[in-house]
């Protein structure tokens, strides 16, 4: 898959720079849509997204499975873990997502957006139809106090928030906002385009950061029905939503009940998949998807199995090592414990050799540095930062050693050896062992038996050559609580994939996230080579530039070897009651429940 971001797009935009002056002149050019790099694929006039089915039938209900359990229904603070679907569902943003546009925006509560080609601000104009679901309007007031909240107080928003110089409303519908021309961060219109819009009269700011089983008051389809905290919730629609007839939600958000339970472990989970209680899986273990779906359901056609492609970069999935104290601080332990993943035998024996290995962060896409010398860009970019990327890295990307398989393979054991002598550590009787005694050891700590699994074979790699690794199981709000605070060692965990990576980049590898709880740095990373290039990626102005400078944050996360990578699949594994359907045409980002439909009442 490669970025869409085509000669004739940044052509038509370097044409466009004489009418972005004129316009500046007369005042904001307002637009249907909001592209990160070119032009939006649908028309001003468009009627529905791609993927959307206008014969859909509407009503009925879902009910779909998520493992773990939550202790909050507000998804927007550092505090608590909450479920999905509330934002969104609940509580919608000023501008939507295409799921078939690497990053383009369309109308949502804001009808309209406005932005100068150099992106030094951009203007929102409010849908007059935009209405909360207590049937009050939504005001340019409830836009200003979102934005001031969720810079303050949210989980993610804070630092692109913060790069708000001003913000103001220029009339009763129209709200608009200067940024920091020292940022460059050509992405923060559309950063702001996706700000959730909460009400100012419903919302208790003090109490804001506080867990509650109650949802915020939002302008969304569906409200808050039930909830059995930790266990279950309910939306329902709401029947007097304002937006059913926009062009965004056309063919969408056909359920008139969701429901979601949740299950303790991934076995339970799967059980009450087979026994018909759930109606949608995205299944994710090669093993499973392999042998555990011979049942007579999936044989007399009740529930239906798909492989659906994936067009966005592949996730980063592994083992997070958290560098920010003890034996995890030394780039050569961590190196070390990588090469000793042992990834052919764990692909063979435990995933059907389903998977293939990740190598790169921006894995499946031309913005991975695997097997790719650096350009003359990446090269002058990284020159100022000596030391943050290994020649071989800046050469060729990083490769995953590659095995004899049998997960004993002497030749990289040594090599593993060597860089834990290096660091300090040496074998004894009892282990790998420095001078003053400290020994190799630390917790791998996991909420699943899917991903204990994972570890305890991993750990037992690790023990063969010395190194004392243990797996500890939580409860998923336990975990959470740990892995937000960084009270953890090593945790497997996944970083979800972005068709164009951009803000999201420094809450989980920016240096002043690093010590911020609530931040998805959980690795610790604090590079300023890293920082550099992210500002670099979000200032580009073309396809190449931008292509380097994610390639070049990709040389420089590899070099500091904090994850040890696992595994990837090419496509989405879909498993779903036969009477819930999928539209004909999947997008990009794959399939997901709010454009799907149940063909009769339940």
């Amino acid at each position: 898959m490669r970025i869409d971001l085509s000669r004739r797009a940044l052509l038509a935009l370097a044409a466009s720079l004489p009418a972005a002056q004129a316009r500046a002149e007369n005042g904001p050019d307002f637009r249907h849509a909001l592209a990160m790099h070119g032009e939006p694929a649908l028309p001003a006039d468009f009627q529905r997204l791609p993927y959307a089915d206008l014969h859909a039938r509407r009503g009925g209900r879902i009910v779909l499975g998520q493992q773990g359990a939550f202790d909050s229904m507000n998804p927007f603070i550092l505090r608590g873990q909450a479920p999905p679907y509330i934002q969104g569902l609940i509580v919608q943003s000023l501008m939507t997502r295409s799921l078939n546009e690497s990053f383009t925006l369309y109308a949502q509560v804001a009808e309209a957006v406005a932005v100068p080609d150099d992106r030094s601000s951009v203007a929102f104009r409010i849908d007059p139809r935009a209405k909360f679901s207590d049937g009050s309007p939504v005001t340019t007031d409830d836009v200003l106090f979102s934005w001031a909240l969720l810079r303050d107080k949210g989980r993610i928003q804070r630092t692109p928030y913060s790069k708000v110089t001003r913000a103001e409303a220029i009339d009763a519908r129209t709200v608009r906002f200067e940024l920091s021309a020292a940022a460059g961060d050509r992405e923060l219109p559309l950063v702001l385009g996706l700000m959730p819009v909460l009400s100012k009269t419903a919302t208790n700011r003090d109490a804001f950061d506080q867990t509650s089983f109650s949802a915020p008051l939002g302008s969304g389809p569906y409200l808050l029905a039930d909830v059995q905290p930790g266990t279950s919730y309910t939306l329902k629609k709401n029947p007097n939503y304002w937006g059913v007839d926009l062009p965004s939600n056309r063919g969408l958000l056909n359920f008139e009940e969701i429901r979601v339970d949740f299950y303790r472990d991934s076995n339970s989970l799967f059980e009450a998949f087979k026994a018909g209680l759930i109606d949608l899986r995205i299944e994710t273990d090669p093993a499973r998807w392999s042998t555990g779906y011979d049942v007579p359901a999936v044989r007399d056609g009740r529930i239906v199995r798909e492989t659906l492609p994936v067009g966005i970069p592949k996730s980063m999935s592994g083992f997070v090592m958290n560098s920010r104290q003890g034996v995890l601080a030394d780039a050569r332990v961590r190196e070390g414990l990588t090469m000793l993943l042992d990834g052919e035998w764990i692909n063979r024996n435990l995933y059907f050799g389903l998977y293939q290995r990740t190598q790169s962060y921006f894995e499946g896409s031309e913005l991975s540095c695997h097997g790719v010398a650096a350009s003359a860009r990446e090269r002058e970019w990284l020159a100022k930062f000596p030391g943050a990327v290994r020649d071989d890295i800046l050469e060729k990307g990083w490769s995953a050693p590659a095995s004899d398989g049998s997960g004993r393979d002497r030749t990289i054991a040594r090599a593993a050896l060597d860089l834990f002598a290096a660091a300090g550590f040496h074998q004894t009787p009892d282990g790998l062992r420095a001078q003053d005694g400290r020994a190799l050891s630390f917790e791998i700590l996991v909420s699943n038996r899917q991903h204990e699994r994972l570890a305890l074979t991993y750990g037992q790699m690790l023990q063969r050559v010395g190194v004392d690794a243990r797996a500890r199981m939580t409860d998923d709000v336990q975990y959470w609580k740990r892995v937000l605070n960084f009270q953890f060692d090593v945790t497997p965990y996944t970083f979800s994939a972005n068709a164009l990576p951009g803000n999201e980049q420094f809450n989980r590898w920016g240096k002043a996230n690093a010590a911020r709880p609530g931040s998805l740095n959980i690795a610790g990373v604090a590079s300023d080579a890293a920082d550099f290039m992210i500002a670099r990626l979000l200032a580009a102005r073309g396809a190449d530039e931008y292509r380097d400078a994610v390639r070049a944050l990709d040389r420089v996360l590899l070099s500091g070897f904090y994850i040890t990578p696992l595994f990837y699949t090419k496509d989405q594994w879909v498993a779903r009651a036969a009477t819930v359907k999928r539209p004909a045409n999947t997008p990009l980002f794959g399939l997901t429940p709010e454009m799907m439909w149940r063909e009769e009442a339940t």
